[in-house]
């Protein structure tokens, strides 16, 4: 143990490490809003910025693997009866047990702000974590054996390049199964707030971490052409024991859900709002709002009498059966966990006319729609881009159009105005094309 310490003291291991954990925290706050959803998201994140994190504690192994050539001390030691193995074990356990901790401890940063707000936590979330951690040990151990076999003072900063080369092309290789074994940032893009990581992907990357993690110390600690070649042996091994148990199912590599994280959360008493698990902290906040919507959909013909949260994994499903008693809606958290942009529930609500999903194979008249939406609503249609927060852009005519036939459904009376937003409605439900509907 004095032995570690003095280690712990001397070489790159707290540097490193400090340098990883601020790197980490640092991108984590500067990109609050990515992981803000819950746990699933912040771990996803977390393994996404390995791409930082890889390359550094690969460069920290190679620099400190150096050290003994840069003393000019390596054949006093060797003359030692201490072996090889016992002899940089510490520096080992230092290096890689201070990365490995620095992983675990951005995550924990992160962590301390969705304590407050994410109400579920989803046992996936700790092997993706512990996996990560383990990735860094490896990175770590893997520079420690390359910085002593190759002592050159460019060796660490060549590792530093390469490492996030290695990391971002093998994420985005061709198979998917072969990205999910090769590299440590593999199925960390997040579509949906309930995506996670295959177990058989998270064990498949453990091995293969192991296996570069054996290589890095038999690099390291052996001497001689042979013995270097001795020391591919556990990578070709681990390669090829993680090929064996990955899943091959896309269904599996690509974007994978948590069906727990997807479960509906009700409230009690009705009109009945819903969202996902992962969102049950702003069902609160949120159920007064699509109350209000519902009231205003409540004006049509065999109005919807429940609202739910958007549950589709859009690279996955396609459109489910439609269910003419229930409007969906769009939930969006803010960087403190909280719902974002609470004046657009309603109007979201209520653009579509409470058709729930939308079949993108369908014409739809976006001008018509519009018109029909704000007349329920009681006021003038502004541009999409006002009222909906994802809206980059979009064609003014329709805005300008919207409002003329707003303003011929002001002039009619009101039974007469209901029956052509009706016809709307249901010509969206048909699939038919609403061009006419306001204005016959």
């Amino acid at each position: 143990m004095s032995i570690l310490r003095i280690e712990l003291r001397r070489s790159a291991a707290a540097g490193a490490a400090l340098l990883a954990f601020a790197v980490g925290v640092a991108a984590l706050y500067l990109a609050g809003g990515r992981w803000a959803d819950g746990w699933l998201p912040l771990a996803l994140t977390m393994k996404e910025y390995l791409l930082l994190l890889w390359p550094i504690a690969l460069a920290a192994g190679a620099w400190q693997g150096r050290r003994e050539h840069r003393a000019k001390v390596g054949e006093l030691f060797d003359t030692t009866p201490r072996s090889p193995l016992r002899r940089m074990l510490p520096v080992l356990v230092a290096m890689g047990a201070t990365l490995g901790l620095a992983y675990v401890l951005v995550v924990a940063a992160g962590g301390v702000q969705l304590a407050s707000t994410a109400s579920y936590f989803p046992p996936d979330v700790v092997a993706i974590v512990l996996v990560g951690a383990l990735s860094l040990v490896a990175a770590t151990w893997l520079g420690l054996g390359i910085g002593r076999l190759l002592p050159a003072l460019l060796t660490a900063p060549v590792l530093a390049v390469a490492g996030v080369l290695l990391v971002f092309f093998t994420a985005v290789m061709q198979p998917d199964w072969l990205a999910a074994v090769l590299s440590p940032a593999y199925g960390s893009g997040s579509f949906y707030p309930f995506q996670t990581i295959d177990a058989g992907v998270t064990a498949a990357l453990a091995i293969w971490m192991v296996g570069l993690a054996l290589t890095g110390v038999l690099l390291l600690v052996v001497r001689g052409r042979r013995a270097l070649l001795a020391a591919a042996l556990p990578v070709l091994l681990g390669f090829g024991a993680a090929a064996a148990i990955v899943p091959r199912d896309e269904a599996a590599l690509v974007a994978p859900i948590d069906p727990v994280a997807r479960e509906l959360v009700c409230t009690d008493d009705a009109p009945k709002v819903c969202v996902t698990r992962v969102h049950a902290n702003v069902l609160d906040t949120l159920a007064p709002l699509a109350r209000e919507g519902l009231a205003v959909l409540a004006k049509l013909p065999n109005a919807p009498t429940q609202a739910h949260e958007e549950r589709r994994a859009y690279l996955t499903e396609g459109p489910p059966a439609r269910d003419l008693d229930v409007v969906t809606m769009n939930i969006r958290i803010d960087e403190r966990g909280g719902l974002a942009h609470p004046d657009a529930v309603v109007p979201e609500m209520v653009f579509g006319l409470g058709t729930g999903y939308s079949d993108m194979r369908c014409d739809r008249n976006g001008a018509v729609e519009r018109a029909a939406a704000y007349y329920l609503l009681g006021r003038e249609p502004v541009s999409a881009v006002e009222a909906i927060p994802e809206m980059i852009q979009e064609d003014p005519e329709i805005t300008v159009e919207a409002v003329a036939l707003w303003q011929g459904l002001q002039k009619l009376p009101e039974a007469e105005a209901l029956s052509r937003v009706t016809a709307v409605r249901d010509a969206i439900l048909a699939c038919r094309d609403s061009t006419g509907l306001l204005s016959r």
